[in-house]
């Protein structure tokens, strides 16, 4: 039970800076994007969050992300193997195209997300404690404080400038 949950917490890290670090990689979102991703920015921003990093949570709520490609890669590499993550980074890259995004971030999440999850499973890890991590770890971002979320986020955001 304690070495499940060590796993977990691990996976959730990992996933955690993966998701973050590409999506700041690519530079997303430069603005609000997609209507809903500026509409979460906005009104987080109204709360006393930061208007970058509100930006981004709502990314991950509206658009194929590289949260979404993470957590995708997960589940298809726990169901198909590195196939099934490949499966997923295609269907993700489908996803961008549906709500007009490049779909950098989203792609090259879920294909990363699947090389990194192989690895781990090499070392003991099971493809379902990423999909437990990488639930986790949107949760930290999106459930706990809008507001304190959204500065921490904003912070890393502009280390890209």
């Amino acid at each position: 039970m304690l070495e499940e949950f060590g796993r977990i917490v691990v996976a959730t890290v990992i996933a955690w800076v993966l998701f973050l670090s590409l999506d700041i990689y690519w530079r997303l979102p430069r603005r609000g994007g997609v209507s809903g991703a500026d509409a979460i920015g906005k009104a987080i921003a109204e709360r006393g969050g930061d208007q970058h990093g509100g930006w981004m949570m709502g990314n991950i709520v509206c658009s194929p992300d590289a949260s979404a490609g993470t957590l995708l890669a997960a589940c298809g590499v726990f169901v198909a193997g590195i196939p099934g993550g490949i499966a997923a980074a295609i269907l993700v890259y489908i996803g961008n195209r549906i709500c007009h995004d490049k779909g950098y971030a989203g792609t090259s999440g879920a294909l990363i997300a699947t090389i990194v999850i192989a690895g781990f499973m090499q070392i003991g890890f099971f493809a379902s404690d990423f999909i437990a991590g990488m639930v986790l770890a949107i949760l930290t971002i999106q459930g706990i404080s809008h507001t304190h979320a959204s500065r921490l986020i904003g912070y890393f955001w502009r280390w890209r400038a």
